[in-house]
């Protein structure tokens, strides 16, 4: 098996790799739900 284990899926990233883009996610989501939470009346 040459291949690897698992596809990626795409090669379109603008990071070096998994981690760092999980990273990313991550901030990016919690950054919406502060502006959520910020905006949304209760």
């Amino acid at each position: 098996m040459a291949k690897d284990k698992f596809d990626r899926g795409t090669a379109l990233t603008i990071f070096k790799n998994d981690r760092a883009e999980d990273m990313a996610a991550l901030v990016i989501a919690l950054v919406i739900v502060a502006i959520v939470i910020a905006f949304v009346p209760r």
